[in-house]
Formats: C-alpha cells, structure tokens, sequence
C-alpha cells in the first residue's frame, strides 16, 4: 500500500496564543541546522523503519509539509527537502502534494518554487476573515492578503486550496462568523478545515481561559454553547454551497478530499520526519508499529531516539472503532467483522447500542456513524471504544 509522508517544519513568526502544537519562533540560524538533520531523517528512512520492526514500502502517494509555517524555509531549503525525497521515495504520478502556508509568507518566489517542486495542494491557516479577530489571537494577516494570496496561487496553477477556520475565537459572533463562512464560500476553495477553539493548559489563552483571567482576550473567547453553534452553522452554510462534510472537521467539493488525512482515519501506512512527528508502519511481527520523534526542537537536533509503541490486534480494533467514527460516512461492521471475526463486534455491542440510545450514533443495518450531536462530543464518544471490551485474541 503506498506511503504517506509527513514532514513537520515547527517554526512561526509568531506563537499564536490558542497553539498548543510543538512549534514556536526560533532565529533563522538553526532552519538550516534542522534543514540538514530532515534530509538525513529522510536518507535513512529504510534503517529507522527496520529498527522500529517496520516494514517499509518507498512508492509514496501523499506528502505533507507541515508545521508551524513551512514558508519559513527559505526556496533552497524547501529545494533540498524535496530533492532528498525524491532520490529516496519512490513518488506516484498524480501524488497529492501539500504545503501548509501561513498568509502573508508567500512570496513570488516562493509560489514559483511550489511549482517546480511538484506541489499541488496549499492549506492556508486563515482562522477568521475578519481582521479584528485573527489579530486578536496573534495572527499576522488580515483579509486583504488572504484574498491576494489565493489569486497569486491560482494565477500560478495551484487551484486546489484548503482554508482553515476556528470556530470560538475572541470576539466571534454569529454575525462575524457568517461573515467568515461567506469569504470562505466566495473565495471557491474545493477544500475547508472547521476546528472548534481547544481549551487546554498547553496554550497561552486556554491556560488564561482556565485560570478565569483577561490576558490574550480570555473575556471576549465564545462560551461552549455558541462555538458549538458556530461549528454546526458551518457545517449548514457549507453543505448549502456543495462543500460537504466527510469528516468531523473537513469538508470539500467533490473529489477533493484531503488524500493524506484520510490514510490517518482509515489506518493506511504512514511515515513522519521532523520535531514531534509520527508514524505508523506494518509491523514485522505483528499487526503494526507506531513511532514517534521528540516533541521539542532542542531533543530533536540533539539526536533523540525514536519512540516506539506496538499496536496489537486489540489497539487496532479499538482504532478501527474510533478513527472510522471520525468519517462522516461512519465505519461498516460487517467489514470490521471479516477483519477481527464476530466477537469483535458482540464485545462492543452494549457500547454501541448505548450511543444509539444516547443520541450520539445512528446506525442503519451495519452502518453506524456519528450524529450530528456525537460529532459535537466525539472524544466523548471515542472514549468508550479505548480498552473497554476484552482483548481480542
């Protein structure tokens, strides 16, 4: 099965304050240092796969740069990562290739250089149309260049765009959000990610949210009820503009579905290089084999080991339940019964037909998928597939 390839890039201009990702601002001087160590990920990838009990297949069929603001890079940079797959990956004709871009950051350079490296896709980390709320949590652009930048990027062939959103920023309304869903729809993207605002410990503003505080425009953030609002609004005025749902927070036109996403939700084999980034491989002894990298740029540069964690066939039971549940089409039980045998769905049973009952699921014969609701409070929902049911032998 081919590959998927993720490449992590955790530099920013700036560390927006709802970030709770391993990216910050560095100094220039170490792009290059981490630069050299990606290639040299990347050259030994087949040595790492080994060691992890891996089996590596090198036809790839999706690359990802992500971050953090891979524009950061500067063209040679860029030049060199993508040299260095090529001469160890073998890259399917028609691959999807994306680059994840914060607006304000491409250059004409830049875009050209897109070009020649074969990339196909961008993801621009819009998060709100309106200006007073993306400065409000430390974006660096307004409207204006986000408009300029999707016609530089369709004058130069890169037509296939995704648009980020966050539902729950300070100072959102529902009229400021419809706002944003009309840009959104207006400017034709064939692809939008809704997320809804995190609040956790791990991010300036939900750390100040959390302590009851003011700082980073904690007063104006959205109550729980009105981002939940906001998401489902999304989700009608998209649908209303052929821009259907397929996951908890993509949608897309027709035919343009995230491609590298999906191989995460439908357990398709993966490989992550850089600061924090993560895999999953057939295993050599088993049903796979995840691994991971430092989660910090000074354990990455230092030569921190890789992370290794074997998933058994009761992990990927628990992951069929739970990552197909995150596809809006849901998972077919008579599929995972011919993979993991009938006691597999008996176990689980209960599980099920208490989220049926609790408005969260909807089945229909063997086909069970999240409501509308159970979307709203999906980490509940995938909570009670996690080492609730016997191991499966």
């Amino acid at each position: 099965m081919p590959l998927g390839l993720y490449i992590s890039v955790p530099f920013c201009r700036t560390k927006c304050t709802y970030c709770n990702f391993a990216s910050d601002v560095f100094s220039k001087t170490v792009f290059e240092r981490y630069t050299d160590r990606l290639c040299a990920d990347i050259s030994h990838a087949g040595a790492s796969a080994e060691q992890m009990g891996g089996t590596l297949d090198r036809t790839v069929d999706s690359i990802y740069l992500g971050g953090g603001t891979p524009t950061l890079l500067d063209v040679k940079q860029l030049e060199r990562l993508f040299v260095t797959v090529s001469q160890n990956f073998d890259l399917l004709a028609g691959a999807e290739v994306t680059v994840e871009c914060a607006p304000g950051t491409l250059t004409p350079a830049l875009i050209e250089t897109f070009a020649g490296c074969g990339v196909n896709r961008v993801s621009l980390g819009v998060q709100s149309f309106v200006d007073k709320e993306a400065a409000s949590v430390g974006r660096l652009h307004n409207r204006a260049v986000v408009l300029d930048e999707i016609a530089r990027l369709r004058a130069a062939g890169l037509r296939n765009i995704n648009i980020d959103l966050i539902a729950g920023l300070p100072h959102q309304s529902k009229e400021s959000w419809t706002y944003s869903l009309e840009q959104t729809i207006d400017c034709q993207a064939p692809h939008v990610s809704v997320y809804m605002l995190e609040i956790d410990e791990d991010s300036r503003l939900g750390h100040e949210l959390i302590a009851g505080g003011t700082r980073y425009h904690a007063h104006s953030v959205p109550d729980e009820d009105l981002t939940a609002d906001l998401y489902l609004m999304a989700g009608e005025r998209l649908e209303a503009a052929a821009v259907h749902q397929y996951e908890i927070s993509n949608f897309a036109r027709k035919a343009s579905e995230s491609r590298h996403n999906l191989k995460y939700w439908t357990r398709q084999p993966y490989l992550g290089f850089g600061v924090d980034a993560h895999s999953m491989l057939p295993s050599q002894d088993g049903e796979a084999v995840r691994f991971s990298t430092a989660d910090s740029l000074e354990a990455y540069l230092s030569g921190m080991s890789l992370q290794r964690t074997v998933v058994d066939r009761r992990s990927t039971l628990e992951e069929a339940f739970f990552l197909g549940l995150r596809l809006v089409r849901g998972i077919d039980l008579s599929q995972i019964v011919a993979e993991f045998g009938e006691v597999s769905v008996h176990e689980y049973f209960a599980t099920l037909t208490d989220l049926v009952n609790l408005g969260l699921l909807e089945r229909a014969g063997e086909l069970v998928r999240l409501t509308a609701r159970g979307r709203l409070l999906s980490n509940e929902v995938f909570e009670r597939f996690v080492s609730s049911v016997p191991a499966v032998q």
